[in-house]
């Protein structure tokens, strides 16, 4: 009786590093059963299940949802809840940590920068004129949710870190994320915190940094268009400058 399982494989390049244990990271290879549907995070549970329960890395939803299981897959960002194994099968797949951040052990990255910056952009709804509880919410049509919504739907992967250039060589760079983030509060109708971000946002380490290469938004898997959103606040900023210095020196 012939089995319908097949017994196809497909191998794995790991990327390991253990402090304390390694002196440099160094790929390790494993061979994995091929499943047409099965994608990356698949074969690395098998890896940890089946073959070394010390393979380290970061995942939970597995629905493209929570954004933990970010790597480098033969080079590219990818969510590898959504890298499916048929895209490289019958090559090589060559699994990395994200770049541009340093590596806490194997495929786990250490966030601490991300998180750092990221309540520097106020990622949240400020209001100068809070009303209390029981005056109920403040509404907002379609017209204005689809202003920011967009920019709303980051899951914070960190793949567009990852992929810009600007942010490997100058690490103060607030980032493609963060500054989505940016745009998406100052478009929301009930928020009143432009002005608080602006300072962060037009600064020495903000959005004048982006050269415009837009691979941020090429790897996003959820179409935020963070280099959208940088040359929104890009124009925005200019913008400001030219109604607050230009403008009243014309006037004198």
């Amino acid at each position: 009786m012939t089995s319908s399982v097949s017994s196809a494989t497909i191998t794995l390049e790991v990327l390991r590093y253990r402090p304390g244990r390694d002196q440099a990271p160094a790929f390790q290879s494993f061979q994995v059963p091929y499943r047409e549907d099965w994608v990356v995070l698949d074969a690395l549970n098998y890896i940890k299940d089946q073959i070394d329960g010390s393979l380290s890395y970061r995942w939970s939803c597995r629905m493209g949802v929570c954004g933990s299981c970010g790597m480098m897959v033969n080079g590219t960002p990818r969510l590898s809840c959504a890298a499916f194994l048929k895209e490289y099968y019958p090559a090589t797949v060559r699994v990395e940590p994200l770049e541009h951040f340093p590596i806490e052990r194997d495929l786990v990255i250490s966030l601490d920068d991300f998180m750092q910056k990221l309540p520097a952009v106020r990622p949240w709804i400020v209001r100068q004129d809070d009303r209390p509880l029981d005056a109920g919410e403040y509404r907002q049509t379609p017209a204005e949710l689809d202003w920011y919504k967009q920019f709303s739907m980051c899951i914070n992967c960190l793949l567009c870190y990852s992929a810009c250039p600007v942010y490997e060589l100058e690490p103060r760079f607030i980032g493609p994320a963060a500054l989505a983030l940016v745009a998406r509060y100052n478009l929301d109708s009930r928020d009143q915190g432009r002005e608080q971000r602006q300072e962060i946002a037009a600064g020495p380490d903000g959005v004048w940094d982006c050269t415009l290469v837009g691979e941020c938004s090429t790897v996003c898997p959820k179409d935020v268009d963070p280099a959208g959103a940088i040359q929104r606040l890009k124009l925005s900023s200019a913008l400001e400058w030219v109604k607050n210095v230009v403008l009243p020196w014309g006037r004198r």
